[in-house]
């Protein structure tokens, strides 16, 4: 058996509706999928299917006398035909070349009571049919047919239709509304017989004939081919046989169905969700929007505001250690400098890190994360903009928790004493103890002279003043020195602060917002690259 192949395009079509599939759950509508799904499911089996085969149908409604023209063009009576005909209500097949069809007709569920094949005494002179399947369908408007879906499933699977229509009935409403506007853009594959035409003079058979391609013109049939027969006659049998035979012969009707089909499933594709500027829409999160969702969780946290106490804590708690010894035994008697400051909410709120105290407010995270969406989805289909707000918002609840519990890790220490404080203080301690020195020689000096050698003796006085004046000096210029490196540790000790917050405030946002969002629009540029990809090349 030869596996079918057709032209280039159908392969990228296929596998271009196989990921539309595969990602429109939930942003298409199911009967669309549904279709697409059938659709490829269809074309699957028929494309692994006898290629030397091209399976015709003959379909149409009560009185029509397909079965007669089915008899006709097979030249055997195999199809009853009369009022009744209570053995046709199963489809008749009749295969010119049966090698290879077996497959086929076991896919197209024709029952082997109902199998036909031309004997090669009978086909002589119809070469050109080797390879035909012609079916004789149950007629689609009986009653049968209301709890029966045989003639619609066939009629569906058939590489090529032959809609026989009778005078009385060619623009019968039904037929037209329910299967004709259906196979619009169909026309490579579908062919309309006007039979019973020697009923008809030769006046009204043209004039039938060209209401019939009006009438299907405006149902989208844009080239319809309508061939005159007359099973009673003979006439334009052997009409029909040469179109059956063309189609036979290029062995393209399978692969012309299934191209048309894709056409009109890609025209409701298209339809329901148009590509548009989809394609244009961006597929990852850029910087700016990544800095931006930042910044706002870092407000929504309190990052600026615990980084400014921080720093004032910093500076304030540094006189402790590093300012002028006499200077901080005065200032115990005031009260204490961050109260002064207003910053006791904030030195609690630092204090109770560890703790886990940081909370992140509930409605400036979710304003964060809808501003994020909201930039990402101008222009898209509103399915799509839902589908990536939901994805932003997947994880919203969870994020204030996961903020403080990941600032919780570098919560700072108000209590931290850096080295250089405590050397400092040592140094500023030794030129109050020498000055202590000093004001003790200088007594000695002056009320006991003599008493205690050389400290006792006066004329080292005016060095013993210089000696206190230069301690002065010096404790003064280390303590106004000290103040100034304290400023600058207080503003890096922020610095340093917020950006490691900033730096895990951004790492929880790209985990649970960010990610999900890129996954989303990522499957939204690979639907509409699909989807763009089931054009006709």
């Amino acid at each position: 058996m030869t596996t079918m192949t057709g032209r280039q395009g159908l392969g990228p079509r296929l596998s271009a509706l196989t990921r539309v599939v595969e990602l429109g759950p939930g942003r298409l509508d199911q009967r669309l999928l549904t279709d697409a799904g059938s659709l490829l499911l269809r074309a699957g089996d028929r494309l692994k299917l006898s290629s030397e085969h091209t399976v015709v149908a003959l379909a149409g409604g009560t009185g029509s006398g397909k079965s007669s023209l089915f008899n006709a063009i097979s030249g055997l009576e195999l199809s009853p035909t009369g009022v009744r005909r209570p053995t046709t209500a199963r489809t008749h097949a009749c295969v010119w070349g049966l090698e290879g069809a077996g497959p086929l007709l076991d896919w197209l569920q024709i029952q082997w009571r109902h199998r036909f094949a031309r004997a090669s005494a009978l086909d002589k002179g119809e070469s050109q049919l080797h390879g035909l399947i012609l079916l004789d369908l149950p007629d689609h408007d009986s009653i049968r047919a209301l709890t029966d879906p045989e003639a619609d499933r066939l009629i569906g699977l058939a590489d090529l239709v032959v809609w026989v229509l009778d005078p009385q009935k060619y623009a019968d409403a039904s037929t037209h509304r329910r299967y004709v506007t259906e196979l619009a853009g169909h026309d490579a594959v579908t062919v309309f017989a006007l039979n019973q035409a020697d009923k008809l003079s030769t006046e009204e058979l043209a004039e039938l004939v060209i209401d019939l391609n009006d009438l299907l013109r405006r149902e989208g049939v844009h080239s319809p081919s309508v061939v005159p027969t007359s099973a009673v006659t003979g006439r334009g049998v052997d009409s029909l046989k040469s179109v059956l035979s063309e189609a036979v012969t290029r062995r393209r009707a399978a692969i012309q169905r299934l191209e048309a089909d894709l056409d009109r499933l890609q025209q409701r594709l298209a339809s329901s969700m148009p590509v548009g500027a989809a394609l244009s829409a961006p597929s990852s999160v850029d910087a700016a929007r990544r800095v931006g969702l930042t910044d706002a969780l870092c407000d929504a946290v309190g990052v600026p505001a615990v980084g400014e106490a921080m720093e004032n804590i910093y500076a304030e708690r540094s006189t402790v250690w590093v300012g002028w010894p006499p200077s901080r035994w005065v200032s115990r008697l005031r009260p204490d400098p961050l109260k002064s400051l207003n910053l006791g909410d904030l030195h609690a709120e630092i204090s109770g890190m560890a703790g886990g105290a940081v909370t992140a407010q509930g409605a400036e995270v979710d304003n964060a994360v809808q501003a994020l969406a909201d930039g990402l989805t101008g222009g898209m289909h509103e399915v799509w903009r839902a589908s990536v707000n939901h994805a932003a918002r997947s994880r919203v609840k969870q994020l204030p928790e996961a903020l403080s519990d990941e600032l919780t890790e570098v919560a700072p220490s108000v209590d931290r004493v850096p080295g250089w404080w405590r050397l400092l203080r040592a140094w500023q301690y030794g030129l109050v103890l020498a000055f202590a020195a000093g004001v003790a020689w200088l007594l000695c000096g002056l009320f006991f002279p003599g008493s205690f050698g050389v400290f006792g003796d006066r004329t080292t006085l005016p060095w013993v003043g210089l000696m206190m004046a230069s301690v002065l000096g010096l404790g003064v210029l280390s303590a106004v020195a000290s103040r100034n490196f304290v400023v600058l540790g207080a503003s890096k000790e922020r610095e340093r602060l917020e950006r490691e917050m900033r730096r895990r405030v951004g790492a929880v946002a790209d985990s649970m917002v960010v990610e999900p969002v890129e996954r989303e629009l990522v499957r939204h540029r690979d639907f509409f690259t699909a989807l763009n990809g089931l054009q006709t090349p």
